[in-house]
């Protein structure tokens, strides 16, 4: 296994954080790290705003579904689907008299440019966090920060066409990483097919939660009235309130974008 296989094989979420902070080094290398990563177009569809204010980050801890290790992560990233860039840049460049002349149509941002500006947000997210791995700091998604969107649109004084799409807290971990505290992954004969979609027959479904049945089983089992992990996980986390929080915060970022 090379050095970069070993480096995606040991990453594991980290929300345990030593109080050594990042030297600004290490920062410039992930925020570097981050800004190579492929885009579409190489049109660079994401802002990355650091969050150095602790009071910032206090605020975060408890917008983000009430995550207190938010607050004591050394170095916090927010990664932001963003065509207002471009969107300022096509004004300064005079595209509405461009496109008039031509004959031309003239277009705000939409439902497909905010998915694309996302995809691009969160590739860079990804690489950022390969890139800490790799120095031995440690990162933790925040999904959560996709909820309360009017509050976080707010906090970041984020422009119209400029949406929060994930969070990233990084820190030196206290414990380290090791093989027996991932968490585990599905095989691969569960997720991967051949040329079109293999949606899972019972018995695959029943062989791929048998793992996790068996640990469940072998420890406190499920609460008064759950009879499976279906069951359980569809309370615990489809059904929440964050998920239905979560709905409508991003409804409300769609409808700034057309």
């Amino acid at each position: 296994m090379n050095e970069t296989l070993d480096v995606i094989e040991r990453r594991r979420s980290t929300r345990a954080y030593t109080e050594t902070p990042l030297t600004r080094e290490e920062k410039d290398l992930i925020l570097h790290a981050a800004m190579r990563a492929p885009t579409a177009g190489n049109m660079m569809l994401y802002s990355i705003i650091e969050v150095e204010d602790q009071a910032v980050k206090d605020r975060l801890a408890v917008s983000c579904d009430n995550q207190p290790f938010i607050a004591t992560a050394p170095y916090v990233l927010l990664f932001a689907a963003d065509y207002q860039r471009w969107m300022d840049y096509f004004d300064l460049c005079g595209v509405k008299e461009c496109s008039q002349r031509l004959g031309r149509t003239l277009r705000e941002p939409q439902a497909g440019d905010l998915l694309l500006a996302c995809c691009d947000a969160v590739i860079a997210a990804q690489t950022a966090v390969l890139a800490a791995e790799s120095l031995g700091i440690g990162s933790c998604y925040i999904g959560d920060v996709l909820e309360n969107y009017e509050f976080h649109r707010e906090l970041f004084d984020l422009p119209r066409y400029a949406a929060p799409v994930c969070l990233l807290c990084f820190g030196r971990p206290q414990k380290e990483h090791t093989l027996e505290n991932r968490s585990s992954r599905f095989p691969r004969e569960y997720i991967v097919s051949q040329n079109k979609y293999h949606r899972l027959s019972a018995d695959e479904f029943h062989q791929m939660y048998r793992p996790i049945e068996e640990r469940v089983a072998a420890g406190k089992g499920y609460a008064s009235g759950v009879d499976n992990f279906g069951q359980a996980t569809y309370l615990r986390k489809f059904i929440a309130e964050f998920s239905f929080e979560m709905s409508r915060s991003v409804a409300e970022m769609l409808k700034n974008w057309g």
